[in-house]
């Protein structure tokens, strides 16, 4: 495992939008481009089980985004999907890139689907060239919260960030991992700490936002799956109770010619819970499409 200091200490800051925000760049930079995008409530450390397997293929981009892991985390800031979309869009244009693959996990699917609808409507300036989604809210309809979720979207959301403690932090985890799969220590330990940086818990009850940003955009994010014209694929784990087997049979039911990968026994982190696993799947996409 890469702790998180390592991960620290092989990263650096982008001053982007007027903020701090932690970036990271590895591999071949004459290879295929591949950003990886992470989820709620945590950062781009996510991917650090993959991050090793995924270098030696590709020149890989990620960070952390606004209000998320080692970034700034301001009071202010209304946090919107289109604006975390803009920030890629920055650090993309800052090196040079012009066409890059994504793998996004969570709250990161609902960012992809926002570049993807930009390149479906013919706005984008860098062409994605495929996207892989692990477990996430792809569909509003069902995605299904949990009770601290809830709890923070609704007006006591500042009272509830403020109430959340590491016990009940690692709780909410559990529940969501797949049973053989569950969190280690080490994974609740270093979430916690990212959690918590640059107090990250008082802004939790504004991050939370993104669920009715995807009602409120639903036509315009799913849209972007169904018309892309690129390769498009999904890896979940079927036991997650967020967005797990309900949501991989809403995705066949509305993607056509759907392309998934179905892990059965692993939960709303399937890139945590088995890297191995996941790093296979996604290169076994990816070169399906060469």
């Amino acid at each position: 495992m890469i702790t998180l200091d390592e991960w620290q200490r092989q990263g650096q800051y982008e001053s982007i939008h007027g903020h701090q925000i932690f970036t990271r760049y590895a591999g071949d930079k004459s290879a295929p481009v591949l950003l990886l995008i992470h989820g709620y409530p945590s950062a781009s450390w996510d991917w650090e089980g993959m991050w090793d397997a995924l270098t030696e293929h590709y020149y890989v981009i990620t960070l952390d985004m606004l209000g998320f892991g080692l970034s700034d985390k301001p009071k202010n800031a209304r946090y919107l999907i289109s604006e975390q979309a803009d920030i890629y869009q920055v650090v993309l244009q800052k090196l040079d890139v012009s066409d890059y693959h994504i793998l996004a996990h969570d709250y990161g699917d609902t960012v992809a689907q926002e570049l993807l609808a930009r390149q479906v409507e013919g706005s984008a300036e860098r062409h994605i060239a495929s996207v892989c989604f692990l477990n996430g809210g792809l569909f509003p309809e069902t995605h299904k919260p949990i009770l601290v979720q809830k709890l923070l979207l609704s007006p006591l959301g500042p009272l509830v960030s403020k109430l959340i403690n590491k016990q009940k932090f690692a709780g909410s985890l559990q529940r969501i991992f797949g049973p053989n799969t569950p969190p280690t220590v080490e994974v609740i330990d270093t979430l916690w700490q990212l959690l918590n940086h640059n107090d990250g818990l008082g802004v939790m009850h504004k991050l939370i936002n993104y669920m009715p940003q995807r009602q409120q955009y639903r036509e315009r994010w799913v849209g972007a799956i169904i018309n892309s014209t690129v390769p498009v694929k999904l890896i979940a784990g079927a036991k997650d109770p967020i967005s797990g087997q309900h949501m991989i049979d809403r995705y066949r039911q509305l993607i056509p010619n759907a392309d998934i990968t179905n892990m059965p026994m692993l939960g709303h982190y399937p890139q945590v819970e088995d890297a191995v696993a996941i790093t296979a799947a996604y290169l076994q996409f990816r070169y399906s499409i060469l």
